[in-house]
């Protein structure tokens, strides 16, 4: 059995009140010379969630990105969003700890933190 995936993903949809099913995902890092390489891809399952990127790999300190595509996500809605896609980074420094990534998301509006 390999081990659980270092870094996991879950999205909300706020204006539904019920996880975001069926989002795509990009997650890289960032490399010593400040450029980004795609590390794994996926799609939020049923809950919203992606739990197996990376499963089983060793975990790496460094700077990651992580982008979810909303503005596909939100015309299956006949809705517009304002953030067309929503992107940021962040820095993996204790590679003993799971790295958890959520996102809450509304067609106006967005926040995200360090999950547990």
């Amino acid at each position: 059995m390999s081990a659980p995936s270092p870094i996991t993903t879950h999205v909300l949809d706020t204006h539904l009140g019920k996880p975001a099913a069926g989002m795509a995902v990009v997650l890289e890092k960032r490399d010593g010379a400040g450029n980004w390489a795609e590390i794994a891809s996926g799609e939020t399952n049923s809950d919203g969630r992606i739990l197996d990127w990376l499963a089983g790999q060793q975990r790496e300190a460094g700077v990651y990105k992580i982008s979810f595509a909303t503005d596909p996500y939100f015309e299956k809605q006949g809705l517009t969003c304002f953030y067309p896609s929503v992107s940021f980074e962040f820095r993996i420094e204790n590679l003993d700890e799971h790295y958890h990534v959520p996102l809450l998301i509304s067609a106006h509006g967005m926040s995200t933190y360090r999950g547990s």
